[in-house]
Parts: C-alpha cells; structure tokens; sequence
C-alpha cells in the first residue's frame, strides 16, 4: 500500500491501478465497509 500526500483534499483508493473510491467523485467520504467490499470484488 502507498500513501500519497496531496494538496487538493483528494481522497482516492486504488488497487493494481483500479480506482476504488474516490471523494472528488462521489462527493463524500466512503462508509466504513465499502472499501474492503470493493477490494473484494476486485480479487473475485
């Protein structure tokens, strides 16, 4: 996992290059299970 540090309030969760959840998209903060959900899907 990498962490990087940005300017601009982004919050975005990638994995293997797949964009997971991103704020500036949904205009929110994910729920607490969404992440791990969408990482499973992804490993399915």
């Amino acid at each position: 996992m990498d962490v990087v540090v940005g300017g601009r309030g982004q919050f975005d969760v990638a994995a293997d290059d797949t964009l997971v959840f991103s704020k500036q998209r949904e205009h929110r903060f994910p729920e607490v299970d969404e992440i791990v959900t969408a990482l499973r899907a992804l490993s399915a």
